[in-house]
């Protein structure tokens, strides 16, 4: 989740992670500002656009697309991850028209409305401003599927807000894991269908409940080049 401050919610942004960061990574470094080269690498290296276009050939619909932000939000993101800290983003796939679109809840300077994106899958995998990209699959059916895009499509429509106070318990918001875990867990139609995470008393889905082994299976990874 890279740029992910809307104007004037710093404060109360970093105040969740005070509570909720401090306590997940205690003994971790520091995360370090975003390599402006490293950025610029990334972005020029004619290989990455190569590994993007070869991991969308591989996306089938349902399909939980991954992205790794390159900021200091994202590491504190990744944080929250009490597993697999590999991810930050995460996103549902839908072939539309023929090509792959990924449904996502993100916030701040690259959608400053803070709606439920629809972005392409290009779009999605940048390496603009991410260091890595990752494709999930879960065991869902046709029908599952099916009505998995209903949902995504029907929180789209209604212009569903990020939501910034991470709260598991609204769902008039939602943050980029609880969308997917509320939208997949109503098409499958089991409450427990995916583990969820806590720390000082708070419940909360981080992107790695949403990847757990238990259910999704890794159909690529891509680290790109500088």
């Amino acid at each position: 989740m890279s740029s992910l401050l809307p104007v004037g919610t710093k404060y109360h942004y970093y105040s969740f992670f005070l509570l909720f960061f401090g306590s997940i990574v205690l003994g971790c470094h520091y995360p370090k500002p975003t390599n402006t080269s490293h950025h610029a690498k990334r972005q020029d290296n004619p290989k990455n656009y190569e590994a993007i276009d070869s991991s969308i050939k591989l996306l089938h619909n349902g399909d939980i697309a991954l992205r790794t932000g390159a900021d200091v939000i994202s590491v504190m993101l990744r944080g929250m991850n009490q597993e697999d800290k590999t991810y930050s983003h995460c996103g549902i796939v839908m072939i539309e028209n023929g090509y792959p679109f990924v449904y996502h809840s993100i916030g701040g300077e690259d959608n400053p409305d803070a709606r439920l994106q629809r972005d392409s899958a290009k779009q999605f995998f940048s390496p603009v401003s991410n260091e890595r990209l990752g494709i999930a699959r879960l065991p869902l059916s046709p029908l599952q599927i099916e009505q998995l895009h209903q949902i995504v499509r029907r929180y789209y429509a209604a212009k569903t807000l990020f939501d910034m106070d991470f709260d598991l318990k609204t769902n008039d918001k939602l943050y980029c894991a609880e969308f997917v875990y509320k939208s997949v867990e109503e098409a499958v139609r089991d409450t427990n269908y995916f583990s969820t995470s806590e720390v000082l008393s708070r419940r909360y889905v981080a992107v790695d409940n949403i990847t757990d082994r238990k259910h999704a299976k890794m159909i690529c990874e891509v680290q790109y080049k500088l």
